[in-house]
């Protein structure tokens, strides 16, 4: 399938196609430019895995001058942002860029799908790629570090959401700003910096002073991770861990600011979204 095929992927589902149909069909062809780019698939593969390779022993250093930091919490929780906001938000941004210069975005738009489909189905292989993966690293961790079951399954979930319609946004906002794909490392570097930095990935919020800790949990992904956190461990760092009902009262404000994220990104993504390259 070469890249032109991308544009006409909707239209093989027949004249009676449904929203469903076209995603898969674009998903197909994604995956398949994916699978063709060798560069893409090493930062989508390997750059999280490498990084997340070297957070157990950062975080045992923060725990030695911090010892109420969970060392096995912050790792997983570190390990599954580190993954979604490479392999979604990094990797989705260079393909919007790339799809874009090869005129397939303008092409696909003169199809059946609609704008909201075009986009969606572009990122369908970097979601699935990146929750397969995060799935792995849960399964891994939790069985290497004998953790406990998850004691919120639908505020993890929550998060899930949260984040990844916050990152594919946000990739869409910032592939408007990225002339190439090889300038994509430079544009979206504020944003990688910001979640590994100030969500809570390199380093809990709950060893920043207070004041930070406060301005970080109002940035763009914080909330989603946090509520991650929440789901598997019953705390987000800030207080003991409680059960099921208990989590949802420190749920709440995470709830609250990462939809007033999610909404700002998507508005930012129809406004500022370009489907063709700039003349």
């Amino acid at each position: 399938m070469t890249t032109a095929s991308a544009a006409s992927a909707v239209t093989a589902a027949g004249p009676q196609s449904t929203a469903v149909r076209r995603l898969l069909a674009l998903g197909r062809a994604e995956a398949t430019l994916l699978l063709r780019n060798r560069t893409a698939l090493f930062t989508a593969l390997l750059l999280p895995l490498l990084l997340v390779a070297g957070l157990h022993s950062l975080l045992t250093r923060q725990a030695e001058s911090n010892p109420g930091l969970d060392v096995d919490s912050a790792l997983v929780n570190s390990s599954v942002g580190m993954v979604l906001a490479f392999v979604v938000y990094y990797n989705l941004t260079g393909a919007y860029v790339a799809r874009r210069g090869e005129l397939v975005l303008k092409r696909l738009r003169t199809g059946e799908a609609r704008d909201i489909e075009i986009l969606a189905g572009t990122a369908v292989p970097s979601v699935a790629l990146a929750l397969m993966m995060c799935t792995v690293v849960g399964v891994v961790g939790a069985s290497a570090l004998k953790l406990s079951a998850p004691v919120n399954p639908l505020l993890m979930l929550a998060g899930l959401v949260l984040v990844i319609g916050t990152l594919m946004a946000l990739a869409a906002v910032s592939s408007a700003f990225t002339r190439t794909v090889e300038s994509a490392g430079i544009t979206t570097m504020p944003i990688l910096l910001l979640s590994q930095f100030g969500s809570g990935l390199l380093i809990p919020l709950e060893v920043m002073p207070d004041r930070m800790a406060d301005i970080c949990r109002l940035l763009p992904t914080t909330p989603a991770f946090q509520l991650i956190r929440l789901g598997w461990f019953g705390t987000d760092g800030s207080a003991a861990a409680t059960g099921f009902a208990g989590t949802w009262a420190t749920a709440a404000p995470h709830l609250v600011t990462g939809s007033i994220w999610l909404a700002l990104a998507a508005w930012g993504a129809v406004r500022y979204f370009r489907w063709e390259p700039r003349r």
